[in-house]
């Protein structure tokens, strides 16, 4: 017989084992949803910060149920294989560069790249956070895509070895772009000759006399040391730099509503912060390269550059068979552009 004292230890222990197996599927399906946030740059830029704020506003949103992992400086894929990463779903969110989706297919984005498109920050905010930048957005669907934002990374400045201050300054300086055809008419427009180049292989180029000159947000140039073999620089604000936050389509669509809602809250506050740095960034870069008193720094006149405008804006016109004049046309009504005083 067995005595009471083990009987009761017994029913107590098989209690304990039912109780616990039934926790077992509970604890499976709090397990978080994670996102892998892929990214090519260093974690201490606007992009690089804005991705880490995501990841933190995200989990605080939805209460930990989604874990953000954020993997900067190409530690996933490069540049070249983060798209097809993302339309594999092998990684659920990346932040490319807008001329990263013409070799989608969707060439309206290169409108981003034209000369002069938008004056100021107003003017380029009234389309990324309108309805021109979310029809923009939703063209990336049938690629298995859904754009949730746009980040900032500035808009650029011209440098080169000599002044450039009229558009006659331009003629036969040898400028780095890189790889766009837009980018290559907008030099081509003033004269410069246009050098395709890697990004990382500019610093040397510049150094060697491989190329003259280039373009670039702040920023860019001051954190590359470009400022260190460019002895001027005139900050024309010609062009515009950005991102799109983007993250695969199935697995958006598949994700309870309730999350969903959490995570665009999340991008929205996260987009601020990227903006919002990528601005006081380019401004601090400004200050720092003046204070390096390496590099002269011009301030064109309103006539100075209505004359850079008003000889680049045939690039639009030339463009406009490959962005498509309805995007173009779109942006001109949004920010007020009247393209008959060119």
């Amino acid at each position: 017989m067995i005595p009471r004292s083990a009987t009761s230890l017994l029913r107590r222990s098989l209690v304990t084992l039912a109780a616990t197996a039934a926790l077992v599927p509970a604890a499976f399906a709090q397990a978080p949803i994670v996102i892998k946030f892929s990214h090519v740059v260093a974690q201490d830029t606007p992009k690089g910060k804005g991705a880490e704020f995501f990841a933190k506003r995200a989990a605080e949103l939805t209460k930990g149920r989604v874990k953000v992992e954020v993997y900067p400086n190409s530690q996933l894929y490069k540049d070249k294989e983060e798209m097809e990463a993302l339309q594999l779903g092998s990684v659920q969110m990346l932040a490319p560069s807008l001329s990263k989706f013409a070799p989608l297919g969707v060439k309206e984005f290169e409108a981003f790249d034209l000369p002069f498109i938008f004056d100021d920050y107003a003017d380029l905010h009234a389309v990324t956070n309108g309805p021109v930048g979310q029809k923009l957005l939703k063209k990336l669907e049938s690629r298995g895509i859904t754009g949730l934002a746009y980040w900032d990374n500035g808009f650029k400045v011209m440098s080169a070895n000599k002044p450039l201050k009229s558009v006659e300054d331009y003629k036969g300086v040898k400028m780095r772009i890189q790889s766009s055809k837009v980018l290559d008419a907008q030099m081509r427009a003033v004269g410069a000759v246009p050098q395709v180049l890697a990004f990382s292989e500019t610093y040397q180029a510049l150094q060697t006399g491989v190329v003259d000159g280039t373009e670039n947000p702040p920023s860019n140039l001051y954190t590359q040391k470009m400022h260190e073999v460019q002895k001027h620089l005139s900050v024309t604000n010609h062009g515009y730099l950005g991102y799109a936050v983007v993250v695969n389509k199935k697995f958006w669509d598949g994700l309870p509503a309730d999350i969903r809602a959490a995570l665009t809250k999340a991008m929205a506050d996260a987009t601020k912060v990227a903006n919002d740095t990528a601005f006081q960034d380019n401004q601090d870069a400004l200050a720092k390269v003046k204070a390096s008193g390496k590099t002269t720094i011009h301030q064109p006149t309103m006539a100075e550059r209505f004359l850079l405008k008003k000889a680049m804006f045939p690039v639009h016109q030339q463009m406009s068979s490959r962005i498509g004049q309805e995007t173009i046309s779109e942006i001109y009504k949004t920010t007020n552009f009247d393209p008959s005083k060119m």
